[in-house]
């Protein structure tokens, strides 16, 4: 599996309720696309949240997102870590 990270723009005023409903919302349906979210982060000043995952593709990822009704803008292969 590879991981990524996605970022979504557009958050602005998320609030931690929000930002939690929506991560709930793509764990519900991760399994059915082979989707593993390890971690989220949200800054609702900037109106970013970043998702990290591990996948087997972009693809997946961005089908979780849609289906949980919010599409990432970007998705970043994260090749290496330390």
């Amino acid at each position: 599996m590879a991981r990524f990270m996605d970022v979504h723009h557009g958050m602005v005023g998320i609030t931690p309720e929000e930002f939690r409903e929506a991560h709930d919302a793509d764990l519900a349906i991760q399994d059915e696309e082979m989707v593993s979210f390890e971690h989220a982060w949200a800054d609702p000043d900037e109106g970013v949240v970043y998702c990290l995952s591990e996948a087997p593709s972009a693809e997946a990822v961005q089908r979780i997102h849609q289906r949980a009704g919010h599409p990432a803008d970007e998705i970043h292969a994260v090749p290496l870590d330390l």
